[in-house]
């Protein structure tokens, strides 16, 4: 893709039949796939408590990644901050940062990634639920890694403490609703803008760019746009992929999480509910599905749409080995250059 970088979104999926662990290992494995095609980043996500998504902990997975490849960044697709400390996170991808140089993203969430009542399981004060205070832990969060932290501030004197330091990863703001595109512009910082969530969010990243360069003039607007796609060999068997995701999505809007199906399973559920099974993604949802001719030119058209630097690819299928076939597919499609890696896992840089 001309000037247009492309990266990878995983959350780390759990098909039908096999276990959490099982897709923790297809994750490190897409990972490696991710660098050897030629990908600029891997971010992972952060979901609790469900059987289809198994990236709980985006911290925890990015240094076996980081560990595992050797030049790709690595970072969080995010990190769901009013589940946590802005020190503790800071702390947390200071030493990421600090171990792996130049390579970590700290990408930052406001959403729950999960239902209520999990909501209130993570959170270590439960006489209450925690405050909206988004904005206040954003701006803390950046403090400590900018080492600017006011110096009225209470916590002023541990700016200085981040264990990684000179190093620091590199903060986005992940979104899909005007308000987040206002912070980022506010803040100066790079902005993902979650299409495959929230498909008409082209205006709200022109507000973004708009904002920033009023703002910053110093320096540029950064915009990602994070795009749900699925490639195969043909129209006809990337739809027939696709189909897990469209059970998966349509149960979970009506409350019910499931692991991902098979897409005979899937086809099955879909006909019986009397739902098309070759076209289309989920109501309100846009997919990117199709031969690798389709995906090149359907990401372009978002890409171009969004105005965006980057584009983010998140794919889903039930077998692992799709999953990877797709972005080899994808990569080839809009001539990713391979990179030419050491046979032997990366180790921890100084």
């Amino acid at each position: 893709m001309d000037r247009v970088r492309v990266s990878v979104l995983d959350q780390s999926p759990i098909p039908e039949g096999l276990s959490g662990i099982d897709a923790l290992r297809n994750t490190i494995d897409l990972a490696r796939t991710a660098e050897r095609l030629g990908f600029h980043r891997y971010w992972v996500a952060e979901h609790h408590g469900g059987p289809m998504l198994a990236g709980a902990a985006p911290e925890v997975l990015i240094g076996p990644i980081a560990s595992a490849t050797h030049e790709i960044r690595v970072g969080s697709g995010g990190v769901m901050l009013p589940h946590y400390s802005p020190l503790k996170v800071a702390e947390a991808f200071s030493i990421l940062a600090g171990l792996f140089p130049d390579r970590i993203d700290l990408g930052i969430g406001r959403a729950a990634g999960t239902d209520p009542l999990t909501t209130f399981a993570l959170q270590r004060d439960r006489r209450q639920a925690s405050p909206d205070d988004f904005p206040q832990q954003l701006a803390e969060l950046l403090a400590y890694l900018d080492d600017e932290m006011p110096p009225d501030h209470p916590f002023a004197r541990l700016a200085g403490t981040l264990p990684g330091r000179p190093a620091a990863p590199e903060p986005w703001l992940l979104g899909s609703s005007p308000q987040s595109a206002i912070w980022a512009a506010e803040l100066g910082i790079a902005y993902a803008f979650a299409d495959f969530i929230f498909p008409q969010g082209a205006e709200i990243a022109a507000d973004y760019r708009r904002r920033h360069a009023a703002e910053h003039a110093g320096h540029a607007p950064r915009t990602a746009v994070a795009v749900w796609a699925i490639c195969a060999e043909s129209d006809e068997e990337a739809q027939y992929l696709a189909s897990s995701s469209r059970m998966s999505m349509r149960l979970l809007r009506q409350g019910q999480l499931i692991p991902v199906p098979p897409p005979e399973k899937a086809l099955e559920y879909l006909r019986s509910i009397g739902q098309p099974t070759d076209h289309g993604f989920t109501e309100g949802r846009r997919g990117i599905i199709g031969s690798p001719a389709r995906v090149a030119a359907g990401l372009h058209e978002v890409a171009d749409s969004y105005g965006a630097d980057e584009v983010i690819v998140v794919t889903i299928t039930h077998e692992h080995e799709a999953r990877r076939r797709s972005y080899e597919l994808i990569a080839e499609a809009i001539g990713l250059e391979p990179r030419e890696t050491a046979a032997a896992a990366g180790s921890l840089s100084a």
